[in-house]
């Protein structure tokens, strides 16, 4: 089976599954009677579905122009996810080298050094060469009121919405023995799996109960979302093992490991905006949030799934 004939019956795929699911809560809102607290869950879901459209056309017109377009979408999402991310912290105006620095030195820097495949360059230049340089970037201005504060939030914001989500398109550089030419299906995997745990925590809490894992942190965090995405993940991911170089027990096994990854950093990312005082980290995706809302779960897992793979399948 080619790359083209499987990227073909993965995408047929995704729009039939897709386009059922449209249908489906298109039916349940027009004529499922619903009213009150369901009238909301059908709305939400709704909603997540025309998010995963959008994603979908995304990808695959980024695919279509190959490895450069893959690269440039998810520089894109970074710095719009950036955007929402230090919206939200403490800022002075000491901070605008800082503010500047990120957005046009480092972001561009990463996604530069994804492109040309420096794959031991791309893994330290934000966790070790913009962390210390920034913090010397901030103190030059004088301004220490807030300092560790403010340092702290902007080097969180670089690792996760620049470093975390960098990791998607690098793994494009991955050469796996008897894979050359398939890797957009990897980011393909992962994304439909991590998706996939996040509906399974947001619709197994409202069908088993609710058991909260952190009560302070939000509601929708139980252990039965927590199972039903870890569940889920493991599933979707062993049922996809054909797009994969995994034979299905090691996709299993992956797709636990994204699946833990992708629902601690929905938890992490809920705490964060608990403690900022906001429901969503954005407004860009209607009735979703922001970006950041949608891809706290990829921006978690994509580390730990580029490394699990070019440690264990990548050639020598």
């Amino acid at each position: 089976m080619t790359q083209h004939a499987e990227y073909a019956q993965l995408f047929t795929g995704l729009v039939l599954a897709l386009l059922a699911a449209t249908l489906a809560a298109a039916a349940l809102r027009r004529w499922g009677g619903m009213t009150g607290r369901k009238a909301i869950i059908v709305q939400t879901l709704f909603a997540r579905i025309n998010a995963w459209w959008a994603m979908l056309v995304a990808l695959s017109l980024a695919g279509l122009v190959g490895r450069g377009g893959i690269v440039v979408l998810f520089a894109l999402v970074s710095f719009s996810a950036l955007r929402e991310f230090l919206t939200l912290t403490a800022k002075r105006r000491a901070d605008h080298w800082v503010l500047m620095f990120s957005f046009f030195v480092a972001l561009p820097g990463q996604y530069l050094l994804v492109y040309f495949g420096q794959v031991g360059l791309f893994t330290i230049f934000i966790p070790v060469y913009a962390f210390l340089f920034l913090p010397v970037l901030a103190a030059a201005k004088g301004d220490t009121s807030g300092f560790l504060t403010r340092v702290a939030e902007t080097q969180w914001g670089l690792m996760l919405c620049i470093f975390a989500a960098a990791h998607v398109p690098a793994l494009l550089w991955i050469e796996i023995p008897g894979y050359a030419g398939k890797e957009i299906l990897l980011i393909s995997w992962l994304v439909i799996v991590v998706q996939a745990g996040d509906i399974a925590h947001f619709i197994a809490p409202r069908l088993t109960g609710r058991t909260r894992i952190a009560p302070s942190i939000h509601h929708s965090r139980s252990w039965e979302g927590f199972i039903g995405a870890l569940g889920t993940g493991v599933v979707i991911g062993t049922a996809l093992a054909w797009i994969t170089p995994f034979a299905p027990w090691a996709a299993a096994l992956v797709a636990l490991a994204v699946s833990v990854l992708g629902y601690a950093g929905g938890l992490v990312m809920t705490a964060i905006k608990r403690d900022k005082g906001v429901n969503d980290w954005g407004h860009l995706l209607p009735g979703q949030g922001g970006l950041i809302d949608r891809l706290d779960s990829v921006l978690f897992a994509a580390p730990v799934f580029f490394h699990l793979v070019r440690f264990f399948f990548e050639a020598g």
